[in-house]
């Protein structure tokens, strides 16, 4: 056993792939599975210390990589998350069995399963240092399920505007969204037992292509809820902050004003990236200032809660500029003024306002 975890470790750290892939793909996987496992372990636990989380290790994974990586992240991961009570999750198979099992699954010879276990783990270990999150705060003990059932309406409304074929439906069902996320985040600002939060921060990944223009819609969602994002380029993530109830529904609206932006788009005349790359900007820039007015109105509605919401907005800020004393700006063209028109008409048909 001791010499397979050498001839483990040496794979790994062996500058060529191939050779290491074969020392790898060379031994007896059932003694070799576990001395894997153990590696991720240790892999895993540098990137913990780094700043990175299990979700964004996948989205690496998903992002640098190919599919088939991506099922053994996960795989690799289950076994390395630390316990949390009261079950703890089990990971898909035997550490004995971890090598085969998933050669099998993704269809893959020995050679293939080594490279593939050896380019995970050297991402892995290449990754840098990022700002590390705060653990969440416990969620509060007064009204139990009452998020979670708000969330629930919530995204039943959105799944309904991101199918229906009227775009009249569609705009009503996401202003109907935007005004219960925006009544939701006052009526929690308002409760005594929220009165010592504080802000913290959530990763939400922002996908190839067009990342640029997806995190300035993300930014806009951000901005209209209370929120404020910082976009990592380089490793496919905004960092959102801010207090939970308003990142939960940030990321809900992102997600379905997305879909519905990419539904739209491939409705367009050109298929063009330029056309793409406009259209999103366009329809970011539309979508921000919809979602403003109609958070502004709701808070107007409410006059009692502007001090608490000036004081959150402050928090907010000045949790951002810990977590990010330096950020950089980044200028946008536009590279079709077809693709700019098609999206601010689309961003129109999108409206927020009931």
């Amino acid at each position: 056993m001791g010499d397979t975890k050498a001839v483990v470790e040496a794979a790994y750290r062996d500058p060529d792939l191939d050779a290491g892939a074969s020392m790898l793909a060379a031994t007896d996987w059932q003694q070799a599975g576990p001395e894997v496992v153990a590696l991720a372990a240790r892999v895993v636990a540098d990137c913990r210390r780094r700043g990175w989380q299990a979700p964004d290790l996948i989205r690496m994974a998903r992002r640098e990589l190919r599919p088939e990586h991506v099922s053994l992240a996960e795989a690799l991961l289950a076994g390395t998350e630390p316990p949390e009570p009261p079950e703890p999750p089990e990971p898909p198979e035997q550490p004995g069995e971890l090598l085969g099992a998933y050669g099998r699954r993704e269809r893959l010879d020995r050679f293939s399963t080594a490279t593939a276990v050896l380019e995970l783990l050297r991402l892995y270990g290449r990754l840098p240092a990022i700002t590390p999150l705060a653990a969440p705060p416990p969620a509060p003990s007064g009204r139990p399920g009452q998020p979670h059932r708000m969330l629930a309406r919530i995204r039943a409304l959105l799944a309904k505007a991101e199918s229906t074929a009227f775009p009249e439906e569609a705009e009503a069902l996401s202003a109907k969204a935007q005004h219960l996320m925006a009544r939701h985040s006052i009526d929690e600002a308002l409760l005594p037992e929220h009165a010592t939060d504080g802000p913290t921060a959530r990763r939400i990944g922002v996908d190839r292509p067009y990342e640029d223009t997806k995190a300035l819609l993300l930014d806009a969602v951000a901005a209209a809820n209370r929120c404020q994002s910082v976009w990592s380029g380089d490793f496919g993530f905004s960092t959102v902050i801010g207090y939970p109830a308003d990142l939960d529904g940030v990321e809900l609206l992102y997600t379905s004003l997305l879909l519905q932006a990419d539904s739209a788009m491939h409705r367009g005349s050109s298929k063009s990236k330029n056309f793409r790359h406009s259209f999103l900007l366009a329809y970011a820039g539309r979508i921000r200032d919809r979602l403003t007015t109609a958070a502004t109105e709701e808070a107007a509605a409410t006059p009692e809660v502007l001090p608490v919401l000036a004081t959150r907005d402050l928090a907010v800020t000045s949790a951002t500029e810990r977590m990010f004393p330096a950020t950089t700006t980044h200028r946008l063209k536009v590279r079709s003024p077809e693709g700019w028109h098609h999206g601010t008409a689309a961003a129109d048909r999108a409206t927020l306002r009931p």
